[in-house]
């Protein structure tokens, strides 16, 4: 069954065209691409905060997937970092693909951008049954304040890991669009 992806992405890299090749691959193929893509587009250009969190929030709704395309930029994206923690905290599958090799619009690569999944984390309560969420700002984690902290009923993850802190990197997969061969293993990769 396909899933359904949402994309986070800074804008720059949709001018350059990169974030293009990923989410337009499956058009290329032969085969199903295995997913839907649930990405904001156009409608990303609205002004306030309550509003962008509103229109992330209703993207993600029925998304089970959530892959980040990491360019030059991405990591320093206030949304992409809401997206990523709103993904967070409804259980999605997140992955990071990176896609400064993929050839832009003026036939150039660009170099690694750093991955947003390094700067954000989390801790899990003692009893396992809320989850903190931080950010790496100003060279220290600090509370996330996009988001409130995450109320689980029942614990999302074993009791030894309990009291501890995690990167998202840590917790999730990081790709390269080029070098892990994307076009033909995205499938396998939102699996």
């Amino acid at each position: 069954m396909a899933k359904r992806v949402f994309f986070s992405f800074h804008y720059q890299d949709v001018i350059d065209f990169r974030v293009n090749v990923v989410r337009n691959h499956k058009i290329t193929k032969s085969d199903n691409a295995g997913y839907f893509d649930a990405s904001i587009w156009e409608d990303a250009k609205r002004t306030s905060d309550l509003s962008l969190k509103r229109l992330i929030n209703s993207e993600l709704l029925y998304t089970s997937v959530t892959a980040v395309l990491v360019g030059t930029e991405t990591y320093e994206r206030r949304w992409v970092r809401y997206e990523l923690m709103k993904s967070f905290e409804k259980n999605n599958k997140i992955l990071a693909i990176h896609i400064n090799g993929i050839a832009g619009r003026n036939s150039l690569t660009k170099s690694f951008g750093k991955n947003p999944l390094d700067y954000l984390g989390f801790r899990i309560s003692g009893d396992g049954k809320k989850l903190f969420l931080y950010e790496w700002k100003n060279g220290e984690w600090l509370r996330y304040n996009d988001l409130d902290d995450i109320s689980c009923p029942t614990p999302r993850y074993d009791s030894q890991y309990n009291g501890n802190f995690y990167q998202l990197s840590k917790c999730y997969s990081t790709f390269d669009w080029i070098k892990d061969d994307g076009y033909n293993n995205f499938k396998d990769w939102i699996k």
